[in-house]
């Protein structure tokens, strides 16, 4: 089995917002984030990231922006002792019919691509999107409560997710996966 964890972005590692994340220091990560990351790659876990970046099609940033983002995520990862996978991500609208933009699976399809299957892999997000791509592709939904995930959580999640593990952060998701 790869040891493998795939994470939304927005509302899971950085804060979220409404108006989206549009410069580098609109990118602040959530307490605790960055050091989850770090833990789960010393604990031998490989870390990639799944994520709508509408705003590109929107116009709101470019892809330079966007990778500016990423390369601080990675240094910032570094800095705490681990290593993050590669980022995976999807620059078009809700209108654009694309198989990439979660709820649909293309981007845990391009993960799958590179790193195999991911079956009972745990997809952590904080919206029903997230965890509906993953289920799609077999993965083992996780919702974080951070972001939008109280929001979600509130909304009622269908039983068409099957089993999901509810934690209050990434922080909290590591602690419980790491405990044993």
């Amino acid at each position: 089995m790869n040891k493998l964890i795939i994470l939304d972005r927005d509302g899971v590692i950085n804060e979220d917002s409404d108006a989206y994340i549009k410069t580098l220091n609109e990118w602040i990560p959530l307490p605790g984030s960055i050091d989850a990351i770090a833990r789960l790659s010393r604990a031998g876990y490989t870390v990639v990231v799944a994520t709508n970046q509408s705003g590109i099609a929107r116009g709101y940033f470019d892809v330079a922006t966007l990778d500016a983002m990423h390369e601080r995520l990675a240094d910032l990862v570094r800095a705490a002792g681990g290593e993050i996978g590669k980022v995976f991500y999807c620059p078009h609208g809700p209108d654009d019919g694309c198989d990439c933009r979660k709820p649909a699976p293309g981007l845990i399809d391009q993960i799958v691509t590179e790193y195999g299957d991911v079956t009972g892999t745990p997809l952590i997000g904080d919206s029903l999107r997230d965890l509906e791509a993953g289920v799609a592709r077999g993965c083992q939904p996780v919702l974080v409560l951070t972001g939008k995930g109280a929001k979600t959580q509130d909304k009622g999640l269908p039983t068409t997710l099957g089993h999901v593990d509810i934690y209050d952060s990434l922080a909290d998701f590591t602690d419980h996966i790491l405990k044993d």
